[in-house]
């Protein structure tokens, strides 16, 4: 191959690639935005950071609301709470069972998931607690461009009744986090 072929060849290549993206990337926003609204065994909400104040950060706090005021509505009785151990050192499922009491929701609805540090870590232990409790449909509640690739670790796990609301909070970082959301997908999906 001579030069002009090997430069064609990476401008296609190229091309294709960030038409790629951008179809990719449309689809998990729009799909993030569209809630898919079912009542449901339970909710599962993903963890965020904690501030160093031990209190959830606004993206985490946006997740929780949105969980309160759907339990409120009655999609779902019972709430899991999932997350890590944080730089900042608090146990992120714990702030989050916390702040949903103060909210109001009844202590004994409220499951500590404490090993989801990462979404696919959450899926394996929510299908765990599935199982146990002998319950078939849950809700997943986080950021609108994160809810694809959780509801595909879902699905890996078997579990076929996998609704989705997204948290009521935009922000600048939003464009940093929809970016990283395309390899961390098909991470997902080749995992």
């Amino acid at each position: 191959m001579n030069f002009v072929t090997i430069k064609r060849f990476l401008i296609v290549s190229a091309g294709l690639f960030i038409i790629w993206f951008i179809i990719h990337t449309t689809f998990v926003i729009i799909d993030g935005l569209n809630d898919e609204l079912k009542s449901v065994d339970a909710a599962v909400v993903l963890g965020n950071k904690v501030e160093v104040n031990g209190q959830p950060s606004e993206r985490l706090k946006a997740r929780l609301d949105r969980s309160v005021e759907l339990y409120n509505r009655g999609y779902f009785t019972n709430i899991i709470v999932s997350g890590g151990i944080g730089k900042e050192g608090f146990d992120e499922a714990t702030v989050m069972k916390s702040y949903l009491i103060e909210k109001g929701i009844p202590e004994d609805k409220i499951i500590e998931d404490s090993n989801g540090y990462n979404s696919y870590m959450t899926a394996q232990n929510t299908s765990k607690i599935m199982n146990e409790l002998k319950i078939d449909s849950v809700m997943i509640i986080t950021q609108y461009f994160h809810v694809s690739r959780t509801k595909l670790a879902f699905r890996k796990m078997d579990l076929d009744e996998v609704y989705s609301a997204h948290a009521k909070i935009f922000e600048f970082r939003d464009i940093y986090s929809i970016i990283r959301e395309f390899p961390a997908y098909y991470k997902y999906l080749f995992k």
